[in-house]
């Protein structure tokens, strides 16, 4: 870490979280998203699913539902720069703790946190106008059987866009690439390529796939925010788990790890 510090403690923290590519997100204070950060960096990669979500051309008041929010900072960014209602799903994180970080944003009146598990949503048919998940869908949308019961939950025409960790080539076999083994956890099977989604959710018939395609560079906006995290937050568990992933980023160089985003409207 000494080596990350070298290069940029004279740099102001807002100027290392800025994004010439990412102007809405720019506006958050950078303290407050590295201490609710729960990986990447959520509101860069939510900010480039939104042209693909068509984001800019819901009406104000339509309903979004943040599938897998974590600490609610996609909720909070949906609300405020989009003017719409927002449902702030997650298990891992309790509703009462998003409320508060929720009403500190002033956008309590937008946002609910609800609590959820991915297969058991408690919505109605037609209930939203879009679906958003960033950094969670693949943690259960790799089912065959999953995105028609989600889908359910939109009304016809509606969009569902997701981002995801993904590969830039799918792997053969049973083993990682050599270079990452040391790194490699069994959830990283879930990663797949922007062709793979495609036809993941092409073939379950409940969507027509609009945008499945790979962010370029992805991984050297995903170092440089991990290499931020694990000089900037203040717990350790957070600094260690940074610090690994940019170690495993840097010996990857966007070689096999990166970003895709999906997006597809309801049939």
């Amino acid at each position: 870490m000494s080596d990350i510090t070298s290069r940029t403690s004279n740099i102001p923290l807002a100027d290392r979280v800025s994004h010439p590519g990412y102007p809405r997100s720019n506006g958050y204070d950078a303290r407050w998203t590295i201490e609710n950060q729960m990986g990447p960096h959520a509101l860069w990669l939510l900010e480039w699913l939104a042209p693909a979500l068509g984001l800019d051309t819901l009406s104000p008041g339509s309903r979004v539902l943040d599938l897998g929010c974590g600490r609610a900072m996609t909720s909070i960014f949906l609300a405020k720069e989009y003017d719409v209602r927002v449902t702030a799903a997650d298990l891992w994180v309790k509703p009462g703790e998003n409320a508060g970080r929720i009403a500190e944003a002033g956008v309590a009146d937008r946002v609910l946190p609800v609590l959820a598990e991915a297969h058991d949503l408690p919505f109605g048919e037609n209930s939203f106008d879009a679906i958003v998940s960033v950094d969670a869908y693949h943690y259960f949308g790799t089912d065959d059987l999953y995105l028609p019961e989600l889908t359910r939950l939109l009304k016809p025409g509606g969009r569902i866009g997701v981002v995801v960790p993904a590969l830039r080539e799918e792997i053969d076999g049973v083993e990682p690439p050599e270079h990452l083994k040391p790194y490699w956890e069994p959830g990283f099977w879930s990663f797949h390529t922007a062709g793979w989604w495609r036809r993941h959710w092409t073939r379950s018939g409940a969507v027509e796939v609009e945008t499945a395609d790979w962010l370029e560079d992805g991984w050297r906006d995903w170092l440089r925010w991990c290499e931020v995290v694990a000089e900037e937050h203040t717990d350790e568990f957070h600094i260690r788990m940074a610090g690994q992933s940019a170690e495993m980023l840097r010996l990857d160089q966007g070689g096999t790890l990166g970003f895709v985003r999906v997006v597809g409207r309801r049939l």
